[in-house]
């Protein structure tokens, strides 16, 4: 999809006025894996700051999936700066005048049958991991055996099976109707963080759109731009199969993985990268690819989920390629183009920037839209 290929979802909510009541002593409870710190995590630890601080709402997270033996704490140390209220439990709390918002995720989803009065509300992180959460060991038994094999013989895995591969993505859609869903039939509303989101589940209803903005650690930096280097950053946790094959052809670059690091040090490569390259899945509105433009990397993705909509990820055409291996030399030269043109081609993401910028302006604008302050 190109840029004058927009779509228009100028009215995106359903109905007259479908927005959620909220009274004076209505509860939001925002439905949480406890101590987990991936990027939906922050999404919903978002969701609560923002209607605390914002909308003056009663809002707490609800930690499930606790386990004490494993931590200590069900906060994640990532999220203590938003200094919110928590609970591990909310039996006492079903009733009409609370909210009660998930997930997309099945365990997330699976809480909703628990309750019989508190107004329900799924908040889709993604597209991809809703159908992810229903894949078992069964549907990979073949290359599970595979792997435990090769472990054992040549102490590594030789499967190369992803689990979030379009392959598997695609088997999934075809075995599950959404609207077929009984879990999704308790909700009395819907939220997504894509406006591929919006497009797929467009048979929910009342449905609104919700962006969780970057942390603020990253908007608030400042970039030196005389201090960038011909570095490629990615993240190996998201397509590397595919990523890797980059890396190979481009073994004159230097490419710097995004694991095993602090926010801090995060932080420190993506002001020092000129590029940053995602072939993952794109399942919802990808971070990182918004944390690096916002420190002045040039950004290549793939045109796979939220990627391909101009409006989730609205790079200029050129930057976007499909994952195929004959693309890869289109690949380094668009990184090369970037390396020697760096000051040029970082003004083509002025735009994406500036969204960036106003994400968390536009968040409370969008949950003003999904909730309605009402008098007794």
């Amino acid at each position: 999809m190109n840029n004058k290929e927009k779509i228009n979802y100028n009215n995106i909510t359903k109905g007259k006025d479908s927005r959620i009541k909220i009274y004076e002593d209505t509860k939001i409870f925002i439905d949480c894996p406890a101590y987990h710190a991936t990027g939906g995590p922050e999404s919903l630890h978002q969701l609560c700051y923002y209607l605390r601080n914002d909308l003056k709402v009663d809002a707490i997270m609800y930690y499930y999936s606790y386990r004490s033996k494993k931590s200590m704490f069900p906060l994640h140390p990532h999220f203590k700066l938003y200094n919110l209220p928590f609970v591990l439990s909310i039996s006492e709390e079903d009733n009409l005048k609370n909210i009660l918002i998930v997930p997309e995720e099945r365990i997330g989803l699976s809480l909703l049958s628990n309750f019989r009065k508190i107004r329900r509300g799924i908040w889709f992180l993604s597209v991809d991991y809703y159908y992810l959460g229903r894949l078992t060991k069964k549907d990979y038994f073949f290359q599970r055996a595979i792997d435990n094999i090769s472990k054992i013989i040549i102490k590594k895995t030789i499967s190369n099976f992803d689990k979030t591969s379009k392959k598997v993505l695609d088997r999934l859609i075809q075995k599950y109707d959404y609207m077929e869903d009984q879990l999704l039939k308790l909700a009395d509303f819907y939220i997504c963080n894509t406006y591929r989101g919006i497009q797929w589940f467009n048979k929910l209803n009342p449905m609104f759109y919700l962006k969780g903005p970057i942390n603020n650690s990253f908007i608030q930096e400042d970039v030196d731009l005389e201090k960038k280097k011909n570095i490629v950053a990615y993240n190996p946790k998201k397509g590397f199969y595919f990523t890797k094959k980059v890396i190979k052809e481009g073994k004159d670059m230097k490419f710097i993985p995004l694991e095993n690091m602090s926010r801090e040090e995060v932080i420190e490569t993506l002001k020092k990268a000129k590029v940053y390259i995602d072939f993952g899945n794109h399942a919802g509105v990808e971070r990182i690819p918004r944390e690096a433009a916002i420190l002045g990397c040039c950004v290549i993705t793939n045109k796979r989920g939220s990627a391909a909509f101009y409006e989730d990820v609205p790079i200029p055409d050129e930057y976007k390629f499909e994952d195929k291996e004959e693309n890869i030399p289109k690949i380094i030269n668009k990184i090369k183009d970037c390396f020697e043109n760096y000051k040029e081609r970082y003004k083509d993401f002025e735009y994406y920037r500036q969204m960036i910028r106003n994400e968390p302006k536009k968040f409370i604008e969008d949950l003003r839209k999904i909730f309605v302050k009402v008098e007794k």
